[in-house]
Order: structure tokens, then C-alpha cells, then sequence
């Protein structure tokens, strides 16, 4: 199946690119999503009058990204948990709770833009979490992890 991206798409391809993808891809996430439509000859031409438009929409989307990556760079926070003696958790930290740490600290945050490739943090201490705003776009803040007395 053929689309037309409406949107930068990681490891896909750039607004315009009419690419190949699998029909249930296709079909299920990106065009009722909005990311893609079908590449008929009617929406080529469609894609390619909006084409100005959607560029513009996505450097704006892109400079929104960057604003907040600087910001989001100078955060640090830090989530109490109960803890065993040896530094071990009673449960994990996960994006949810690392979501909600950063906007108190007055900054917005959507639990989808944490990034955990490890999974879940288990132990007390001070990581780095890689924050992904936008396609190009990364930020990092430092959470610290401390025992609840």
C-alpha cells in the first residue's frame, strides 16, 4: 500500500514522501491518525496545494519542540519512594510518576515523551532520562531517586 506523509515520521520518511508501508499500518495508524493519506492521483494533487501549509505547521511544531527542550534540559527532580535497606524500591518509577514530577516543577510533560528503554528505574540514585519531544528533537533531565523516610 502507498501514502503520502503528512508529517515527519521516524524511520518512515519526510512530509511529501510517498512511501510503501504495510496495509494494516496503513490502514489502522497512520491515516486515521492523520499522518498519511492514501496515494491516489486526487490526493497528490490535494497534498501538493497544502504542501506550503504543512511545511509551515511543521517548523512551527518543530521550534515549539526546541523551546521546550531547552527548558526541559535545565530540570532536575527528584521522587521519594519506600525503600528497601540496600538501596532496592518497593515498586519502580516509571514514566507516569516522572511525567507528573516535571510538571510540578512547572514544566509540561506527557507520559509518551519519557523514554525507558531499559524499563522502569528499581534502585535509589541519580539518572539521566532521555526525553523525546519531537522526531528530531531530544531532551534529558536528571531524576533523583531517594529513599522515603
Amino acid at each position: 500500500m502507498e501514502v503520502i506523509l503528512l508529517e515527519k515520521i521516524h524511520n518512515l520518511g519526510q512530509l511529501g514522501e510517498k512511501v510503501r508501508v504495510r496495509p494494516g499500518y496503513g490502514r489502522n495508524y497512520l491515516i486515521p491518525q492523520g499522518k498519511a493519506v492514501y496515494a491516489t492521483p486526487e490526493n497528490v494533487e490535494k497534498f501538493e496545494a497544502q504542501r506550503a501549509e504543512l511545511e509551515k505547521a511543521q517548523a512551527e511544531a518543530l521550534a515549539q519542540a526546541q523551546e521546550r527542550a531547552e527548558k526541559l534540559n535545565q530540570v532536575a527532580v527528584t521522587v521519594s519512594r519506600k525503600s528497601a535497606g540496600e538501596g532496592k524500591l518497593f515498586g519502580s518509577v516509571g514514566t507516569i510518576d516522572i511525567a507528573e514530577a516535571v510538571k510540578e516543577a512547572g514544566v509540561e510533560l506527557a507520559k509518551h515523551e519519557v523514554l525507558l528503554p531499559e524499563g522502569p528505574f528499581r534502585n535509589i540514585g541519580t539518572y539521566a532520562v532521555d526525553i523525546q519531544l519531537h522526531g528530531d528533537v531530544q531532551a534529558k533531565i536528571t531524576l533523583t531517586i531517594e529513599a522515603e523516610e
